[in-house]
């Protein structure tokens, strides 16, 4: 078996796997019917799916014996901004009180996402302490 060979071998793996881990992010996201376990299926699972089809374009370039840095490029944008996105749409939900509300924390100044300000009386405990 010659390197070429086993390169396309891996290739293909890493497309099976890919694709199944995007298969499965995709049905997550259409079975799940709350936006707070909607996130975990695109966030999580598609990532890892993404990343997998990209490492496969990756190692086919190599094995082509070409370079190519933009699967890495795209692999580190990737994952910087599904993160963050997933976040910030977290955070929506819990606003907007379109899911299940998180326990109360046990101190109200420790939980910065449902905290509201007071008429003030909040600024000044805290310049107090």
């Amino acid at each position: 078996m010659t390197a070429q060979i086993i390169g396309i071998y891996v290739v293909a793996l890493s497309l099976l796997v890919g694709s199944a881990f995007v298969l499965v992010g995709m049905i997550g996201l259409l079975k799940f019917n709350d936006p707070m376990t909607r996130l975990h299926a695109p966030t999580k699972v598609g990532t890892m799916g993404i990343g997998m089809l990209l490492l496969a374009s990756m190692i086919h370039t190599f094995v082509l014996g070409e370079t190519s840095m933009h699967e890495v490029l795209i692999m580190a944008f990737l994952f910087v901004t599904a993160p963050i996105s997933a976040n910030f749409i977290a955070k929506v939900s819990i606003h907007r009180r379109s899911c299940e509300t998180p326990p109360p924390p046990l101190r109200d100044d420790t939980w910065s996402t449902l905290s509201s300000p007071d008429t003030g009386s909040k600024v000044e405990a805290l310049v107090k302490d």
